[in-house]
């Protein structure tokens, strides 16, 4: 393949990429870009543009033209969406304390465990110096004999 035609075939895959990344995006809460790689903007209906629901808000492609390429999304849908995925984020950060909290307790509860064990390893190691020495003596006692 020609190394011009390699570099044009690259960059289509890689605008298709992001153009179904940007899909993707305006599916779902606020919309960053358009399909169409359009920048997204806030529109507000004018009274003469519309009769009924004046103000109405828009989440809209630069570029938008009613031909079914380009983005349009109320404004309150956007919002709703992202509100819901900020709750669904609270909510997951609030179960991560929860455990946190509980993960503490049972730190505190196997530190303490650790002090106890270490005791008894003190204790043991000590009994082992003294049977030591005592057999240490023994052992020397017959040795003289």
């Amino acid at each position: 393949m020609d190394p011009a035609e390699e570099r044009r075939h690259s960059k289509r895959q890689k605008d298709y990429i992001n153009m179904l990344g940007f899909v993707a995006d305006s599916e779902y809460g606020i919309p960053r870009r358009c399909p169409c790689g359009g920048r997204i903007i806030d529109e507000v209906r004018r009274k003469d543009e519309y009769d009924t629901l004046l103000g109405k808000r828009f989440f809209t492609c630069k570029n938008y033209k009613a031909d079914g390429f380009h983005y349009r999304q109320p404004w309150v849908v956007g919002v709703q969406e992202e509100i819901e995925r900020f709750t669904k984020r609270m909510e997951e950060a609030e179960q991560v304390m929860l455990e946190t909290s509980n993960l503490s307790k049972q730190i505190e509860a196997l530190q303490e465990q650790v002090k106890i064990l270490s005791g008894q390893v003190d204790q043991l190691t000590v009994q082992v110096d003294t049977l030591e020495k005592i057999t240490t003596s023994k052992l020397q006692g017959e040795l003289e004999l």
